[in-house]
């Protein structure tokens, strides 16, 4: 076999492995969301393991591995555990990053605040206005946060 030809071959080797990374990268992103009332998240994939902690409706996730039908996930803090997958959709939703936030019934810092949250409170993203978006938390309550403040 010629130089040119063993360099040939692991060119093509090395690119399958960069896209098999990139690939990985790729599905590492996938941002998913917890669509029933309460989540439980554990320390393993099962229902055997430990639960670290439970979240509400809304709560985002970024799935980092999948195992079966369970999902690990990393959360705004970088918090790793595990959920079910039958507890997770693809919702758009935020949550809230800082202390005090405020909920504004307009997109505008000049409008009355409807409600003031904590950090780590979960939304669905109804609609988005430049820096504004809309939100719903799951007891129904809507209203405009702008960007910076939630993940």
């Amino acid at each position: 076999m010629s130089l040119v030809l063993k360099k040939k071959i692991w060119i093509v080797l090395f690119s399958f492995i960069l896209l098999g990374m990139v690939s990985e990268t790729a599905f590492a992103a996938e941002r998913m969301a917890v669509k029933a009332s309460i989540a439980n998240l554990r320390n393993g994939a099962g229902t055997k393991h430990k639960v670290l902690w439970q979240v509400e409706k809304f709560h985002p996730f970024l799935v980092i591995k999948k195992n079966k039908d369970w999902y690990e996930v990393k959360d705004f803090e970088g918090d790793t555990a595990w959920v079910h997958k039958s507890l997770l959709a693809k919702i758009e939703t935020v949550i809230s990053t800082k202390a005090k936030c405020n909920v504004r019934s307009e997109p505008d810092k000049k409008s009355r605040v409807v409600l003031r949250v904590e950090k780590g409170v979960p939304f669905k993203v109804l609609k988005h206005k430049g820096n504004w978006i809309r939100i719903k938390h799951a007891d129904g309550e809507t209203g405009w946060i702008y960007k910076t403040l939630i993940w």
